[in-house]
């Protein structure tokens, strides 16, 4: 017996490379919406500069950790995980953004980003569904309830 045998998960090809491509898909969000948040840490200033410094250091050290888990998913389907930035620029769903916001201007950004992040993942779910493949429904829906999640806790930072 030589060679490398073929994946045989329950999934056909065909499948895993629908969801490897949606995967795809989710990480170049991530990967976009982690250096979005790095970066307003690293530039925040003004009144709520303290608050905002720890708050952006938390969300992109978890988002730093969801890139291996969705990327080791689609290595999982046996396809490459896209890792360049003109990979992840194509397939985004969030620009980029251009200059140093307003403190609270980069709030609005990332409950923005956030939102899409998660957008992009249920778009996932009826083939995740469909070809009954669990471990990617649960990578999809962890990482649903942490975007869900932290826009909300953004977005309350710009109530009155």
């Amino acid at each position: 017996m030589s060679g490398i045998p073929q994946i045989n998960i329950g999934i056909d090809e065909a499948t895993r490379k629908t969801i490897a491509d949606g995967l795809s898909s989710l990480l170049a969000d991530s990967y976009t919406l982690y250096l979005m948040t790095h970066n307003f840490h690293w530039n925040v200033k003004g009144p709520m500069f303290n608050t905002l410094h720890v708050m952006f250091m938390q969300q992109y050290t978890e988002q730093w950790t969801a890139l291996d888990a969705i990327a080791e998913r689609i290595r999982s389907l046996g396809f490459p995980a896209p890792g360049t930035y003109k990979e992840f620029v194509a397939r985004a769903s969030i620009a980029e953004v251009e200059g140093v916001p307003k403190a609270l201007d980069m709030v609005r950004h990332l409950v923005s980003a956030q939102e899409a992040t998660a957008r992009t993942a249920r778009a996932l779910f009826p083939v995740v569904n469909a070809a009954d493949d669990q471990p990617t429904a649960d990578l999809l829906t962890q990482r649903i309830d942490v975007h869900e999640k932290t826009a909300w806790m953004l977005r309350s930072l710009l109530e009155e």
